[in-house]
C-alpha cells in the first residue's frame, strides 16, 4: 500500500475512503496533498472490488484551502510565488495545472466520487470538493472562495458548471461564504444534512451506488462528463489556472504576500475580507499617450 503524508486511504467492501489528513491545519493543502489525492483515486480505480469513492476531511473541517502559513506567510519565494521579477508564467502554469489535473482526477475517475463535507470547505478546498460527482455537507459547513478578492482564481472552474453564470459571478466578485443549505438550494451541492446525520446519509448513498455494476457507473459518468466538457469546462480550466498565477503575481497579489510576511496571514486575510479597499495604492494605471 502506498505511504501517504497528507491523506489516508482505506477500503471497506465496495467503498474506498480518502481522508484529507492535516487536521491541525484544517486540512490545508500542502505540497503533497494534490498528487496524493490523484494517487488514491488511481488505487481505487485499479481495485476491482471498489465501486465508489468517498472523500472527506479529518477533524473539524473539510479543507481550508492552500496553506497560507506555508505559501504566503513564509518569507521569500516558494513554488506558489516567484519573487524574481519578471516572473515566468509558464513555470507557475505547469505547477498549478498539475494540481488542477490532480483534483480533477475525482471528476475523471472511472468510479463515482462523493464528497462528505464535515466543516469549512473554502478556497482550494472548494476546488477539491466541487470536483466530486456528488457532495453531501453538514449544516456546519460553509462554501466559498475568499481568495477571489485577491490572490486567487479557482483553477478547477467548477462554480459556473454547478450554479450558472450569475451566481458564479456573485461568488467570485464578492468572495463571500454561503451556508450548506444555500449551497444545496443553488445546486452547488447535492444535499445539506444535520451533523449527526452526515455519516449515515453518506454511508447509505455510497452503499446504494456500490450495488451497481462498475461498467454501468462508468458509462453514466462518461456520458455526463462528456456533455460538460462540450460546454467548455476544459477551456475554462486552462484560463483559470493561468489567471490564478497572474493573481498571485499582480501588484495586488504581491501586496497580499507582503502583508502576510509582515503581519501574518491571518491579518492579511482579515484585511482582504474586511470590505475595505484592497491593496491601496498598488493598482497600476494605463500609461497615457
Amino acid at each position: 500500500m502506498t505511504a501517504f503524508k497528507s491523506i489516508k486511504y482505506e477500503t471497506e467492501g465496495r467503498i474506498a475512503t480518502i481522508t484529507l489528513n492535516r487536521p491541525e491545519r484544517l486540512n490545508a493543502i500542502d505540497m503533497y496533498m494534490a498528487s496524493e489525492i490523484r494517487q488514491a483515486v488511481e488505487l481505487a480505480n485499479d481495485d476491482d472490488d471498489v465501486h465508489v469513492i468517498v472523500l472527506t476531511g479529518a477533524g473539524r473541517g473539510f479543507c481550508a484551502g492552500y496553506d497560507l502559513k506555508a505559501y504566503a506567510q513564509r518569507k521569500g519565494g516558494n513554488h506558489g510565488v516567484q519573487t524574481q521579477m519578471p516572473w515566468d508564467p509558464s513555470l507557475d502554469y505547469r505547477m498549478m495545472k498539475r494540481n488542477t489535473d490532480d483534483f480533477m482526477s475525482l471528476w475523471r475517475s472511472n468510479k463515482p466520487t462523493i464528497a462528505k463535507v464535515n466543516g469549512p470547505c473554502v478556497a482550494g478546498g472548494s476546488d477539491i470538493a466541487l470536483c466530486c460527482d456528488l457532495i453531501i455537507a453538514s449544516t456546519e459547513a460553509k462554501f466559498g472562495y475568499p481568495p477571489a478578492r485577491v490572490w486567487g482564481v479557482p483553477t478547477t472552474a467548477m462554480w459556473l458548471t454547478r450554479i450558472g453564470a450569475e451566481r458564479a459571478k456573485l461568488m467570485m466578485f464578492t468572495g463571500q461564504l454561503i451556508s450548506s443549505e444555500t449551497a444545496a438550494n443553488w445546486g452547488l451541492i447535492t444535499q445539506s444534512v444535520a451533523p449527526s446525520e452526515l455519516d449515515s446519509t453518506v454511508a447509505k448513498l455510497a452503499s446504494h451506488i456500490a450495488a451497481v455494476p462498475r461498467n454501468q457507473l462508468l458509462m453514466h459518468k462518461v456520458v455526463i462528463n462528456s456533455s460538460v466538457d462540450q460546454q467548455g469546462l476544459p477551456t475554462a480550466q486552462i484560463l483559470s489556472t493561468f489567471f490564478d498565477g497572474v493573481s498571485r503575481h499582480s501588484p495586488e497579489g504581491m501586496w497580499f504576500k507582503k502583508e502576510s510576511e509582515l503581519h501574518g496571514y491571518k491579518e492579511a486575510v482579515r484585511k482582504r475580507d474586511s470590505g475595505e479597499i484592497i491593496a491601496p495604492g498598488c493598482s497600476r494605471r494605463m500609461a497615457k499617450l
